[in-house]
């Protein structure tokens, strides 16, 4: 099913549908739009088609409690009664698929790249819900803000043009660099309770904060939105994390994730929503809960989610939504859609008690090494970590709030009233223009730089990679930075193997910068003034809001809230580029079982998205697949070596890229066998496409991480899993594979087992049962060669469409004469129709769906006139331009057949619409 247009005037919460008495009114929006000036409008949940599907669900299951991820799930779902046809409660969470429609994308701007790469393929005029493409991770923090984003803006100039030009010429929002970083934009602007996104960031549960189902994906996943294919998503289970208490002292919202991370480690959430409840919510301010969620993808989380609370209230309205607030207010009260049933039942229940949390450390090298401050000295002893700090970070996404930003300078004016200099570099990461111009205003950016700490671009800078340090650590030795980030894999930060970055909560870091003694405890020591009095910091206080409310900064870098497409402007790609490049569909598979794999290399231990497809230096690849293509698996340990990046081609070494590039010129397929959680990390595509553009066909491996294994799924690989985890012995680099049951997955035995012929080098076989996790849909990815290649086959069945709605935009005023004449539409021009049907609450501005409505008594319903269309069962979606006028009932008799007909023009008659979709079933 292919659509057209997109909704000018309003969200698209009102429906008509069809119902034995003829065609129902299901009520407006929420109170308050009038017209099209409302901003609430473009960025409101459509509450009443979401509570209507919710009714639909619970008509199938009435007496199923559900919690709150289930209820915005469900409140999504493409068709649920097809959905769920069968189906017991019981046989959902964990196993059935799920169609689901996001509300909107955001896209950051090293995924954008590929993603709109492949959108542009579809061959579609626009993007069919509102998407935003966000500026932040291409800026390298260095000197500060003034230096650092002229520079980034200059040596990224071909990839920013190219973002801007696609997003002016597909109807995209246009977040430039310096605007902020991806998930605090969305938090200040988009996000809001019971709605539903896709982000191509992992960290894009960030919005759940603010009670938005949001969840990172790839590329891919995120074109199916935006060309409005229904997004696919195993039905996750849902652990729920009982809040009590509330936090006092030094504990911070930061120190609840470090403490979940510890105890649920990087797998335990993969396959499950994180839900949090219980009275301990309403303690939580709401940045502090979008903390919380953005590091639940640290533990593999889908997503998380907190309930509705005040705390989400006031920043709705602190950021300029309150009529997103009230509408939210509305439909909780009257559908408690925002918060889990009484009585729902959670696949696990963690409890916490928040007056119990202290401050913690996660890491090194991993965020769920989980240590608490009172014990970091004697870890730090027994571990022979660094007794030094080097650096302390503050910021990123995870913590650059009012509210960090407020308490992090408490800590410091505590210290420098007393006299005390911090001791190691001290850098601090606004979160947006938002932030950064509202801490200036309120004197907290002045206050953090008296006391030697620099201020960087709003943008993500350190926390993934784009660090220059001056300080001129050893590669050689380890080192330790403090950091309020939410990842820590080796490397990561700087490009330095040997960093050690330890995660902990702003006013921690703030705290430790005064001491470069890594062991310091500042609830605990004492630190010496220059007048050799002691010093000792008492717990600081934040302000959640600044009292004088946000100031927009500079308002160049917001974009239109619903810019319209301008189909004229160009989007060019340099051939001879070395950051942009086309994409070629890759082939579709041929059939039949594989005979002919060779395993390219036998991965040990951790292997993230950092280790497939590394990040820093190669973010500027991020639009040439080619290119990015020489970093494939460079951070990968050869299991039989244990070196890194080395493979062996019959005795002779050499890169892993080169490997697979040398394989990929003969036309050898090949697959990797790597352990658990394979993929951990970023959502990073590129760790799918680059080993799919380079002849890869399976990953083996113990277990993936969620979002990876959808991206290979999405490229045209097979992801298997060992049924036996043994069975990771018995195979090697440079065995030979054949598959068994690929045939009959293809033929939909989505039950059956593969099976892998592996032929040892000494000419033994050995087989190796294998488990998957395909579904019908990605058994079509398999053999269609990726997602993509569906996507534009059904972009072209849909062509038909788009000529029609052309048709009718060429038409003289884009106007209609439209009457109802025995059942029948009588289009005789233009896009705008006439429609007398008894429709109660109507105001201008509200958007209403007549939906695969085929008959209206006892005949046919069709479309006919300028243009003609003959299809007699599609959907429309529509704008209400003007209210109804009286008029009366006319009665006419016809001498043939001596009968009278009713031609009807109520007395409550026509509501003029404008065609916004034009959907063909």
């Amino acid at each position: 099913m292919a659509t057209l247009g997109r909704m000018k005037h309003g969200a698209s919460s009102l429906s008509m549908i069809r119902s034995d008495k003829g065609i129902g009114f299901f009520g407006k929006q929420y109170t308050g739009i009038r017209g099209y000036a409302s901003r609430a409008a473009f960025v409101t949940p459509p509450y009443q088609k979401l509570v209507e599907k919710l009714e639909r669900v619970r008509k199938i299951f009435p007496n199923e409690k559900l919690t709150l991820a289930e209820k915005v799930l469900y409140a999504h779902l493409t068709n649920p009664e097809e959905s769920f046809s069968g189906v017991s409660p019981s046989q959902i969470r964990g196993s059935l698929y799920l169609k689901l429609n996001p509300d909107r994308v955001a896209m950051q701007d090293a995924s954008a790249q590929m993603a709109l790469l492949q959108f542009m393929t579809c061959g579609l005029d626009r993007t069919l819900i509102p998407s935003s493409i966000h500026c932040d991770h291409l800026i390298v923090g260095h000197r500060g803000a003034n230096s650092d984003i002229p520079d980034s803006i200059a040596n990224n100039k071909e990839i920013f043009d190219f973002l801007q030009s696609a997003a002016k010429r597909y109807g995209i929002q246009f977040w430039g660099p310096g605007s902020g970083i991806i998930h605090q934009i969305v938090l200040e602007n988009y996000a809001a309770p019971g709605g539903m996104m896709l982000g191509t960031d992992s960290h894009t549960p960030n919005a759940g904060g603010l009670g938005t189902v949001a969840i990172g994906v790839g590329g891919a996943d995120a074109v199916d939105a935006m060309t409005n294919t229904p997004w696919e998503l195993k039905a996750p289970k849902v652990i729920g994390v009982h809040l009590k208490g509330a936090l006092s002292g030094w504990a911070t919202p930061k120190d609840l994730i470090l403490h979940l991370a510890g105890k649920l480690t990087v797998r335990g959430g993969t396959g499950h929503i994180i839900e949090y409840f219980g009275p301990g919510v309403e303690s939580l301010s709401c940045t502090g809960m979008a903390t919380v969620c953005n590091m639940g993808a640290e533990v593999g989380a889908t997503t998380s989610l907190f309930p509705y609370t005040e705390s989400m209230k006031r920043y709705l309205e602190a950021t300029h939504r309150a009529e997103v607030a009230n509408a939210a207010a509305n439909v909780h009260q009257q559908h408690n859609y925002l918060a889990a049933d009484a009585g729902a039942k959670y696949d696990e229940i963690v409890e916490v008690n928040l007056s119990e949390l202290t401050p913690s450390f996660n890491g090194p090298f991993t965020p769920d090494l989980n240590t608490p401050l009172e014990k970091f000295s004697k870890a730090i002893e027994t571990n022979n970590w660094p007794k030094k700090v080097s650096a302390g970070l503050i910021g990123s996404c995870t913590n650059s709030s009012y509210q960090d930003m407020s308490t992090v300078v408490d800590v410091v004016e505590q210290a420098t009233k007393a006299g005390l200099k911090p001791q190691v570099p001290f850098l601090v990461t606004p979160g947006s223009e938002q932030i950064r111009a509202t801490i200036e205003r309120d004197g907290i950016t002045k206050r953090l730089e008296d006391a030697g700490a620099v201020v960087l671009a709003n943008a993500c800078g350190p926390c993934i990679g784009m660090w220059k340090r001056d300080d001129k650590v050893s590669t050689e030795e380890p080192n330790a930075i403090l950091t309020s980030f939410n990842r820590n894999f080796r490397s990561r930060n700087d490009g330095n193997p040997s960093t050690m970055n330890f995660l902990t909560s702003p006013v921690i870091v703030a705290a430790k910068i005064f001491s470069s003694d890594l062991a310091f405890d500042p609830a605990r020591d004492v630190l010496q003034t220059p007048d050799g009095k002691p010093f000792k910091f008492t717990p600081p206080t934040g302000i959640e809001l600044p009292p004088s409310g946000f100031t927009a900064g500079d308002t160049s870098y917001i974009p239109d809230l619903n810019p319209e497409p301008q189909p004229e402007t160009e989007v060019t790609i340099d051939p001879k580029s070395t950051r942009l490049e086309a994409l070629k569909p890759f082939d579709a598979y041929k059939g039949g079982e594989m005979d002919n794999l060779k395993v390219a290399i036998k991965v040990k231990g951790k292997c993230t998205t950092d280790h497939i497809s590394a990040a820093g230096k190669w973010l500027k690849y991020k639009g040439h697949l080619s290119n990015i293509c020489n970093n494939t698996l460079i951070g990968a340990v050869n299991a039989a070596t244990g070196e890194v990046n080395v493979a062996y081609d019959k005795g002779e070494g050499m890169s892993i890229p080169e490997l697979m590039w040398r394989w990929n010129s003969k036309g050898q397929p090949w697959l990797v066998v790597a352990e658990h959680n394979y993929g951990e990390g970023s959502a990073r595509e590129h760790a799918a496409l680059q080993p799919r553009a380079l002849n890869g066909r399976i990953i083996l491996t113990k277990s993936f991480a969620r979002i990876h294994e959808t991206n290979l799924k999405k490229q045209g690989i097979l992801p298997l899993n060992f049924a036996n985890e043994a069975d990771y012995d018995k195979i090697d680099a440079e065995d030979k594979v054949s598959t068994r049951g690929i045939t009959g997955l293809l033929n939909g035995a989505l039950d059956e087992p593969i099976t892998l012929i592996v032929t040892k080098q000494d000419g033994s076989t050995v087989e190796i049962p294998c488990k998957h996790t395909m579904s019908k849909d990605q058994v079509e990815f398999f053999r269609a060669g990726s997602a993509l290649n569906l996507i534009r086959e059904k972009a072209r069945v849909g062509g038909g469409e788009r000529n029609i709605l052309d048709s009718i935009k060429r038409q003289p005023g884009h106007y209609a004469d439209v009457s109802l004449y025995n059942q029948h539409f009588i289009v005789t021009e233009g896009d705008q129709l006439s429609l007398p049907f008894l429709a109660k609450g109507l105001e201008v501005g509200d958007t209403i769906r007549f939906d695969k409505v085929t008959r209206l008594g006892s005949r046919d319903y069709t479309i006919v006139g300028k243009p003609y269309i003959d299809i007699s069962n599609h959907t429309i979606e529509a704008t209400v331009l003007s209210l109804p006028k009286s008029a009366l009932s006319v009665r006419v008799k016809h001498k043939r057949r001596h009968r009278h007909d009713r031609v009807m023009k109520h007395k409550q008659t026509y509501t003029v619409l404008r065609i916004n979709k034009l959907i063909i079933h």
